[in-house]
């Protein structure tokens, strides 16, 4: 694995984020610590980590709400912990306030390193993309300044609608798989419902579409998947 990215880990077990601190810095990284939610929003805003390792059950500012703010704001790619009592509504909720992945307490410390390092390299392939431009139809997207026009228009995406009309636009014509947009954009795992997928696809029609009742840009393959008309 590549070495030295910067990893942030927000966790208020002491002892724990000791333990996480030193696994990663055996494989190379360079770690930062914060031990409650709005020391790690303000590192997480201020230092752009590579990854960002997220406990949940935080004092002061809860867990979701700095996965929230983060995503908001950033593309990091954020990586959250859960205890094994916590609700599997939680676990959903954090992976739709922009979460990439999710660990449940307690974990194998092996089993940590492989996540994040399957994590690092889904967005490491993402960034190091071919094109900076992508063009499809009158669609304009920079995967460096992160920005989508239609025609003359900016349109606003989240991080995760960008990255799923990225996987389309990479391909127009041509039919994605439900499968494969999951673990392009989501790193597909049994916990992922891919009804997740179709409100995102949803909300890009929302956002782009002429008549979002009558989508012809972003098109259904009924029992397949989506395409993008170019």
């Amino acid at each position: 694995m590549d070495q030295g990215f910067h990893i942030l880990v927000v966790e208020d077990d002491r002892r724990l984020a000791d333990g996480l601190r030193r696994a990663l810095q055996h494989e190379g990284h360079r770690v930062t610590l914060a031990h409650n939610g709005e020391e790690g929003l303000a590192l997480g805003l201020r230092e752009r980590p590579d990854l960002v390792v997220l406990d949940l059950k935080l004092p002061d500012l809860d867990g979701l709400e700095v996965c929230q703010r983060l995503r908001q704001r950033t593309f990091v790619p954020i990586m959250i912990m859960t205890g094994a009592a916590v609700e599997e509504q939680d676990k959903v909720v954090g992976l739709r306030f922009g979460a990439d992945d999710y660990l449940v307490k307690p974990f194998g410390l092996a089993e940590f390193c492989a996540r994040v390092e399957a994590l690092l390299r889904r967005s490491r392939q993402y960034s190091e993309s071919r094109e900076r431009e992508l063009r499809a139809s009158d669609l304009r997207i920079d995967r460096e300044a992160y920005t989508v026009r239609r025609g003359e228009t900016l349109v606003d995406l989240t991080p995760k609608e960008f990255e799923l009309l990225v996987a389309l636009a990479e391909h127009p014509n041509r039919v994605r798989t439900r499968e494969y947009l999951l673990d392009r954009v989501w790193g597909y795992s049994p916990e992922i419902r891919t009804r997740t997928l179709d409100m995102h696809v949803r909300r890009l029609r929302e956002k782009l579409e002429r008549d979002p009742s009558n989508p012809a840009l972003i098109q259904t393959v009924i029992g397949v998947g989506y395409k993008l008309v170019a």
